[in-house]
């Protein structure tokens, strides 16, 4: 999440917004005159002068009525009186009662009589009325059936004229699950909320590195006051460290740990962490109604969570050394970053089609995890074809990390994960998360040891150049970062201060990649919009393994293809609708393609389109490639489709999904998620 697209909401033509119309067409005649390398050097992008035109005189009219009604929204959500959970629960019962949600049972066959429940059903039974009040169908071709298999949601699906007649629905979910993997069971997700599961690995290596008990307190005011000395320059030595807590402490290069002392340990270390409230407190005979409940309801898979750890060998040694992990080689493989919103399941696999090698999960918190969500949950979804694939965490403790570390590594098949380091979001900050750890690197040093301790799996990490602008630090903290238990470190090219404006420091990345040991793999992040960016880095830079691609994968997707078959693809506007086809192909099997799916596939597809339209035609530019940060003026494509995918407006973006999704209901409206602007106008004149 470190290339959140929090920060990447392009304002186009952005030294003429908010200008009168003579201003901006003035200015728009001075971008005529001016040389294709004097745009360059002011970050303007040279297009061709028989594109160029006027900008649109309603532009201001527009954004100026677009902020009047997110006005008037906020004042009516301010007065608004908030309603109590039994009238939201009535409210609920309803809308369930509405003729539009009809039962599933008689959605899936058309049968009337099909559902169990009859009259005490809480869904409508009246298809008649159903069929009368639904939307129109879409255009195309259920995804389902396009798959050979029969759709789930029967007469509730927009696409039920393709449907076919005597196929089991049976078979969609087979499919469903044959594609996906990595999806929370109900069991587990129970015993999370009960917080029943025993996490004895990651219990045990929090005693053992002694990052927990009454010592624990001892090290964390040490730890800040080393955290100072680091900020003011002169780094400790971690070697050190051990040494200081040899009296208090366990001694971390103990091999005589065994894994049985572990197991004792941790029930300990439950006792000193706060658990949720349960809502029985009444005891029985020593257990309580809850307990009996869950070994009522789940010992069967309790059983097997406890299995692996109690009866681990006693003489195996705790502490996983470097070479016994699993290693991944990333050198000179397309990596997808992480994207948040945008960066999904059925984006991932359209990227895998279009040549991207490794693909990673959306960020998701390790708290929201622990606590089994199911909404982050979803982020860690895998489709059969990502080969090589990763799930990315943020957390800001080490038993928080290494407890969500062990739970993944039972309930997911992952290759890689992957610790965020660099999230410069405020909320995750203020949490002590992101790259708020990076003023804190015996913080860091704790997770990436309890990280790496407790699976056999590669531990990544992914960083920013430091948290103030000018204070660069990572490359001091290289050489450690590999010595914790990091088999890879990402560096991102900017500070958290600049989140995304200006250009990345790719100069002190190459640093960074220097310094780094040989047995830690350093990747590069930042710009790379075309391969030419691709092939600079990574021959300027040999001791970098692979660069990743996450905004330029976002704005034009097909970076991949570019990279690997070494060409500018002058894309034509035809073939970039049938990619936002296959997209929404990919996204209605994830969202499923009932009503409310296809309104959550557009939102997906909106905030998708926010970014595409910063894409500018090979064939309209005077110098190639394009720049991530170059502003383009006002201009027109070579057909009428393209000028649409160029819009910035909201509206447009909304007929483009009409297209695709059909005509949006009453009273939509849509305001991008992230709306931060990622250019820079002081730095880019």
């Amino acid at each position: 999440m470190d290339e959140s697209p929090e920060d990447i909401y392009l304002v186009t033509n952005s030294e003429t917004e908010g200008l009168s119309p003579s201003q901006s067409t003035s200015n728009s005649n001075e971008a005529i005159q001016q040389t294709p390398e004097d745009l360059v050097a002011r970050a303007i992008a040279p297009i061709k002068r028989e594109f160029l035109r006027p900008p649109p005189p309603s532009r201001t009219t527009q954004n100026d009525a677009a902020s009047d009604a997110n006005a008037k929204q906020s004042q009516s959500n301010v007065v608004k009186e908030k309603k109590s959970k039994r009238q939201l629960k009535r409210e609920r019962r309803q809308e369930q009662k509405s003729a539009l949600n009809l039962c599933p049972e008689i959605a899936k066959t058309g049968d009337v009589n099909a559902c169990p429940y009859k009259d005490i059903c809480r869904f409508s039974h009246d298809t008649q009325t159903f069929m009368a009040q639904k939307p129109a169908d879409l255009e195309g071709e259920c995804p389902f059936i396009r798959a050979d298999a029969s759709c789930p949601y029967g007469l509730a699906c927009r696409f039920v004229g393709t449907h076919k007649d005597g196929a089991s629905s049976a078979t969609a979910n087979v499919l469903k699950k044959s594609s996906e993997v990595n999806g929370l069971s109900k069991d587990v997700q129970k015993l999370l909320w009960k917080n029943k599961i025993r996490f004895t690995k990651a219990d045990a290596v929090i005693k053992y590195l002694g990052l927990t008990g009454p010592n624990w307190k001892i090290k964390k005011l040490v730890g800040k006051e080393e955290d100072k000395v680091v900020l003011n320059g002169s780094h400790a030595a971690g070697e050190t460290e051990c040494k200081k807590f040899a009296d208090d402490s366990v001694d971390c290069s103990d091999p005589t740990f065994s894994a049985t002392d572990n197991v004792e340990e941790a029930c300990a270390t439950d006792e000193l962490r706060p658990s949720k409230k349960a809502k029985c407190d009444e005891v029985e005979n020593g257990a309580t109604v809850l307990e009996k409940d869950i070994e009522k309801n789940s010992t069967e898979t309790e059983s097997i969570h406890m299995a692996d750890d109690v009866l681990a060998e006693p003489d195996k040694s705790l502490k996983i050394h470097l070479r016994e992990k699993k290693l991944i080689d990333f050198r000179e493989k397309l990596y997808l970053a992480p994207l948040t919103t945008v960066g999904n399941l059925p984006f991932r696999r359209m990227c895998k089609i279009l040549g991207a090698d490794v693909t990673c999960g959306e960020m998701a918190m390790c708290t929201n995890l622990l606590q089994g969500q199911a909404s982050e949950w979803a982020l860690l979804r895998r489709h059969s074809s990502e080969d090589l694939f990763g799930v990315q965490i943020c957390g800001a403790h080490p038993d928080t990390v290494a407890r969500t570390i062990e739970l993944i590594d039972k309930e997911c098949t992952v290759d890689f994960i992957d610790i965020n380091m660099g999230c410069p979001i405020d909320i995750v900050i203020n949490k002590g998360a992101g790259s708020s750890l990076l003023t804190k690197p015996s913080r860091m040093k704790g997770i990436i040891n309890a990280a790496s301790g407790t699976v056999d799996k590669p531990i990544t990490v992914k960083v920013r150049t430091g948290y103030f602008e000018g204070k660069n630090r990572i490359d001091s903290l290289i050489a450690d970062i590999g010595s914790w238990g990091a088999t890879a470190v990402t560096v991102h090219g900017r500070s958290r201060q600049q989140r995304c404006s200006k250009l990345a420091d790719w100069d002190y990345i190459y640093q960074c990649g220097r310094k780094a040991p040989s047995a830690l793999q350093v990747l590069g992040n930042g710009d790379i919009f075309s391969y030419l960016d691709w092939n600079n880095h990574i021959s300027d830079c040999p001791e970098l393994s692979t660069c990743m691609i996450a905004r330029g994968a976002l704005i034009k997707p097909w970076l991949f293809t570019e990279i690997k078959e070494q060409r500018h693809w002058d894309i034509s506007s035809g073939d970039r609708l049938n990619i936002l086809k296959d997209y929404l192909s990919e996204e209605l099997m994830t969202t499923l393609c009932w009503y409310y799916g296809v309104e959550t596939t557009r939102h997906f597809l909106l905030e998708w389109l926010s970014y595409t339209c910063r894409y500018i035609p090979v064939g309209l530019l005077d110098v190639i490639p394009q720049r991530l940060n170059w502003r383009p003026p006002s201009y027109c494509g070579r057909d009428d489709l393209e000028t649409l995918m160029a819009s910035d407006f909201a509206a447009d973006w909304i007929q483009i999904s009409e297209m695709l999704l059909g005509k949006v209901p009453d009273g939509f409206a849509f305001a991008p998620k992230h709306k931060s602007n990622a250019y820079d106008r002081a730095e880019n004149g």
